[in-house]
């Protein structure tokens, strides 16, 4: 362990949500030992977070199958992602990737074999920035990937004219992580609804708390653009828990069990709920 760093829990409380079978996280991050997994300078955290950890954590909220995502902690190093899928098999894991620029096709088909199914562009460091997309887009489609993307703040309206030419699939993470003051009248958020019409766009229910001016338990706001997604395309959702929460201190940290346990009021149909947790998830990441 580096100095400072601490090991993240996977306890916590039970959710009152039962799960369905086969239900799946799609989007957490394990931290590795940094002897082992050296860690990209000048970034964050300085945590680890073990897979065991990570088992509990998932036995806890009831949820049977998994999508390890590339931390921005290790760039383009995936070596950590892949040993944690390698870890859970193939009936219970995916990942998705970050990867060179000039990647080649039979690396790609590497990672494919390994479980890999999407690439990562996470625009808030610089492993890739949007002009990068059509390029990447290219590359991973022969595969059938899809391009998971997250930002921060007034991005999508930018960002939509770009992702929706691209010839695959978009997985935007977070509920969009578009300005909480705006609520779903946010020009960004209601761009994202017209492409989720498509069908060719996916979002994750995810981390509440990193848009949300109402906070736990119930994160009310991010609750109101979850009915408005699921009220566009429901079978083009699905849920994650973004554990560790690398956004968050010591003391601090969500308990899952409440991010969970929301879908309860923002998902009150029992069968789109579960669609949701584990089939949809299931078609976007070929389980």
């Amino acid at each position: 362990m580096i100095k400072d760093e601490y090991m993240v829990s996977g306890e916590g409380r039970k959710p009152r949500l039962v799960a369905p079978p086969k239900a799946c996280d799609t989007h957490s991050h394990i931290y590795g030992p940094a002897d082992q997994y050296p860690r990209f300078p000048g970034r964050k955290p300085n945590f680890g977070a073990s897979i065991e950890a990570y088992e509990t954590m998932l036995a806890r909220l009831g949820l049977e199958r998994c999508v390890i995502v590339q931390p921005s902690l290790y760039s383009t190093d995936n070596r950590c992602t892949l040993d944690a899928i390698r870890h859970f098999g193939p009936s219970r894991a995916r990942g998705v990737a970050v990867t060179k620029k000039d990647i080649t096709p039979r690396e790609l088909q590497e990672l494919h074999n390994a479980g890999i199914r999407g690439l990562r562009f996470y625009l808030i460091v610089d492993d890739f920035i949007m002009g990068d997309a059509a390029e990447m887009a290219r590359r991973i489609a022969p595969l059938g990937w899809h391009l998971q993307v997250q930002d921060r703040g007034n991005w999508l309206p930018d960002a939509m004219p770009i992702l929706e030419k691209l010839p695959v699939d978009i997985v935007i993470d977070h509920v969009g992580r578009t300005p909480p003051e705006n609520g779903i009248n946010d020009p960004g958020f209601q761009a994202l609804l017209r492409f989720m019409e498509t069908g060719r766009c996916w979002v994750k229910i995810s981390a509440p708390y990193l848009a949300s001016l109402d906070g736990p338990p119930h994160f009310a706001d991010v609750g109101e653009k979850v009915r408005a997604l699921a009220a566009v395309r429901p079978d083009r959702l699905v849920y994650a828990v973004n554990w560790p929460h690398p956004n968050h201190t010591p003391g601090n940290r969500p308990e899952e069990a409440d991010c969970l346990d929301a879908l309860l009021d923002w998902v009150p149909d029992a069968s789109v709920r579960n669609a949701i947790l584990a089939d949809n998830a299931a078609v976007l990441y070929d389980f």
